[in-house]
């Protein structure tokens, strides 16, 4: 510092040339320094006094401080000591606790376990005591079914067959009254709602009788005409037979000769040409040729006439021209003697009827029914059966898809077996008549059980009595539910056939 104060006077001094009271100014300036020195060092004094007494104050302080910190600390030493010896002991007294309660289940389980092993000796006693028993028990029973099958006179196996058949007749009883249920419930059920349609459909047509024949009877003015039918030496029926495809009887019946041939048109197509000839009186060759084509005329025109009344009469105008010949050739051919041509005008007419009291369509229903069987003018032409060939003819000739699919509707079946069903619409050949109740009785008498069989009303009933020490009440409703299958599978019939099965049993004592 000093070395600076020398510094500045040098410069002073070579400042004091130039600039005047230089010396003035140093003496000013020597003073001010000396002054500026002293204040220094009393400030320095003062700084120095004042440090020392914060350094002394503050380690008073610290010392204070200290004291409180470690006071303090003390305080909260022994604090801490006393929660952790409370909690430690806490802690000792649930830790002992704990121990006082695994000692009570130690001791327990030690129980337990005496008493389980205790209880698994007397187990393993009572299964020796079971093995024994059980092998008894074999025994006893080897010794039981040998006493058994020597007192039943039957083995195990027979004894289990029995058995099994026992189960199974209980069984089909069972199902047989569960079935007898159901059937009544549907009996009631479809009686109620198909007794009135039928009934009147059944009541509002009124159809004849059947009265045609397979053999067409054509009366003669005299036996001398038999003669001229003949010919010399048969040339005459031999020229016949081969124009026309008719057998040509002639016997001993008075002025009648007899037509028979398989085809009803043709039949019909016979007749008329002898009719003719008988009429005219000329029978010869070419004569009958002349008069067989004008008779297949008129027998073709009679047949386009029938086909359309019989399409008047249902009330259908619009069917193709060869589906109303084709109905017209039913006119000459019959079902079980019933003519098909007026079966399908009653049908049509019964299943309108229905259809009306249903709610369907009844134009519908009516085409349905009127073409159902249609097939049976060209079954002897085409193999099937007529339903698949009526059928085909129908779609072949743009009948609708629905008229195509439904010829074997529910109605339409319905209403077939109501017109061939109803009494007097058909008959049989007396043959087949009596064949078909010989083989009711014979189907009938096969069962076990049965004592005598009845065939009633032509063949539609039959009467079945059963012994009663044989045949209970459930086994007379197996017993007709058999036969009926049975029938169904083995017999040709028209209609239905009513299966009886009569179960009487007759108390009698004598009062002496």
């Amino acid at each position: 510092m000093e070395a600076g104060v020398y510094i500045l006077e040098a410069v002073l001094v070579l400042m004091a040339g130039l600039v005047p009271g230089y010396w003035i100014h140093r003496k000013q300036t020597t003073n001010m320094i000396g002054s500026a020195k002293e204040q220094a060092a009393a400030l320095l004094d003062d700084a120095r006094r004042q440090v020392e007494t914060t350094r002394k104050e503050a380690l008073v302080e610290a010392r204070d401080e200290a004291m409180q910190l470690r006071q303090a600390t003390e305080a909260d030493a022994i604090r801490l000591k006393a929660e952790a010896e409370a909690e430690l002991r806490i802690r000792s007294e649930e830790l002992k606790r704990r121990e006082d309660r695994l000692l009570v289940r130690e001791e327990s389980y030690d129980a337990k376990l005496d008493g389980l092993d205790r209880r698994e000796a007397a187990l393993h006693e009572r299964d020796d005591q079971l093995r024994t028993r059980q092998a008894e028990l074999e025994i006893a029973v080897e010794e039981q079914q040998r006493k058994l099958e020597h007192v039943a006179g039957l083995t195990a196996s027979e004894a289990k067959v029995a058995l099994i058949k026992h189960i199974e007749d209980a069984a089909k009883r069972e199902s047989m009254t569960l079935v007898r249920d159901l059937e009544q419930q549907a009996r009631e059920e479809a009686d109620r709602r198909a007794r009135k349609i039928v009934t009147l459909a059944i009541q509002r047509v009124a159809s004849e009788q059947t009265t045609e024949s397979t053999v067409a009877v054509l009366p003669l003015p005299s036996d001398d005409m038999k003669g001229r039918i003949i010919g010399r030496e048969g040339r005459n029926i031999r020229a016949y037979e081969a124009v026309t495809g008719v057998n040509l009887i002639i016997d001993d019946t008075p002025e009648a000769v007899l037509l028979s041939c398989f085809d009803p048109v043709r039949r019909e197509i016979g007749r008329l040409t002898l009719e003719k000839l008988v009429a005219d009186g000329r029978i010869h060759p070419a004569r009958i040729e002349e008069t067989y084509e004008r008779a297949k005329s008129e027998v073709d025109e009679e047949i386009r006439r029938a086909g359309e009344d019989a399409s008047l009469e249902v009330g259908i105008t619009d069917l193709h021209p060869d589906l109303v010949r084709v109905l017209g050739q039913l006119k000459y051919r019959t079902s079980y003697g019933q003519n098909v041509l007026r079966h399908l005008v009653e049908t049509a007419h019964l299943a309108g009827v229905m259809a009306a009291e249903l709610g369907t369509d009844i134009a519908l229903a009516k085409r349905c029914a009127f073409l159902h069987d249609i097939g049976k003018a060209l079954t002897h032409e085409v193999e099937g059966s007529h339903a698949i060939i009526g059928a085909e003819l129908a779609r072949r000739l743009k009948e609708p898809p629905e008229v195509v699919h439904a010829i074997e509707a529910v109605i339409c079946q319905a209403a077939d077996a109501i017109s061939g069903g109803r009494p007097g619409a058909r008959r049989e050949t007396l043959e087949s008549y009596v064949k078909r109740l010989e083989k009711l009785e014979e189907i009938a008498t096969s069962y076990t059980g049965v004592g005598k069989v009845f065939a009633m009303q032509a063949g539609r009933e039959v009467r079945i009595m059963v012994r009663p020490e044989d045949v209970d009440d459930l086994g007379a409703q197996v017993l007709a539910r058999d036969i009926a299958k049975r029938v169904e599978q083995e017999l040709q019939y028209p209609g239905q056939i009513r299966i009886t099965v009569v179960r009487e049993i007759r108390s009698v004592e004598y009062a002496k």
